[in-house]
């Protein structure tokens, strides 16, 4: 059987590192296999991380996630900015790969040398993300990526991951789609930075601009010095409000830089990271202990009464951890 050590790390390193497209790509493919390589990959990409910008795009399906990444992608390529995009997709039940592709709805952009566009499959994993995304997202600020834009499943209420994620986390909502409510119960309000209502030139845009604008007044930001998300309209398919968008993204920045929260928030998200590779770690170990019969002898002694079901979890515990 062939092994599936089959990669020359150091050398595809150095290639994404030049600017590779190709090398980048299967590094990524590398994290979304959980390659017996990552951890030396990761350990050579370390030094090159924590440059990138990224921002995050969430919303309801139908909204325009994808169009108005486009429009964003144009937007920072005019000022030369090199642009990453993970576009997070649901996952065929077939193959288990990214269903939509969202490589062909940015096809403007898969010609120009100064874009990487990459669409990931979520496998199930919930929250509008893929669980190999912050490794991808490592990977891809190592390989020079100066704005990694990071669009998510689009699956509603559910999808508030990514304000842990990103420095700056966009709500895209459409008038005539109900999303004022959807923001008032779903949190967003919480997670946004910057609002977007796309499809600006459809009736009710304006309607829901003041209906998001009176739901952030009153909210706690009003306070002096804390951020207030601004409003922003956008008609995406014709890229028009790009540049504007653009603009609220670095006064966001600005704003978090002067305030400490840029740190704050990279901080939050390396432990996060840190959590949730150890406990992986955790689970795997815990399901080799298990495979040994230790869960089948804890239900026996619970069941007959030997000890408790605190005890009996004490005593899987304590095998997992030696």
């Amino acid at each position: 059987m062939r092994s599936r050590r089959t990669v020359d790390v150091p050398v595809l390193v150095e290639q994404a590192r030049a600017g590779s497209p190709r090398a980048l790509g299967r590094l990524i493919t590398l994290v979304e296999n959980a390659h017996p390589a990552l951890r030396e990959v990761m350990g050579l990409l370390a030094p090159h991380t924590g440059q990138a910008r990224i921002i995050g795009l969430t919303g309801s399906p139908g909204v325009g996630k994808s169009t108005s990444t486009s429009m964003l992608v144009r937007a920072l390529r005019q000022r030369d900015l090199r642009v990453g995009v993970l576009a997070v997709d649901p996952s065929s039940p077939f193959s288990g790969g990214a269903l939509l592709g969202d490589r062909i709805r940015l096809g403007e952009h898969a010609l120009d040398p100064g874009v990487f566009i990459r669409s990931m499959a979520s496998r199930g994993h919930l929250g509008g993300l893929a669980w190999a995304t912050p490794q991808a997202l490592r990977v891809m600020d190592a390989a020079g990526c100066e704005v990694i834009l990071v669009e998510t499943v689009g699956v509603g209420q559910s999808e508030v991951e990514i304000a842990g994620l990103a420095d700056t986390t966009l709500v895209l909502l459409a008038p005539g789609m109900g999303d004022g409510v959807q923001a008032a119960k779903a949190g967003i309000l919480e997670v946004g930075d910057v609002f977007v209502v796309n499809k600006a030139d459809r009736d009710g845009a304006d309607a829901t601009v003041r209906e998001l604008r009176q739901m952030i007044s009153l909210g706690d930001r009003t306070e002096p010095g804390l951020w207030r998300p601004p409003v922003l309209k956008t008609v995406a398919e014709r890229h028009e409000g790009g540049e504007e968008v653009v603009e609220a993204m670095d006064k966001h920045l600005a704003w978090m830089q002067e305030h400490g929260e840029l740190e704050r928030r990279r901080r939050t998200r390396a432990a996060r990271e840190v959590e949730a590779l150890a406990l992986a770690r955790l689970r795997a170990r815990m399901g080799e202990v298990l495979g040994d019969g230790a869960l089948a002898e804890a239900t026996e002694q619970v069941l007959a009464g030997r000890v408790d079901p605190y005890a009996a979890a004490d005593q899987v515990v304590s095998q997992v951890a030696g």
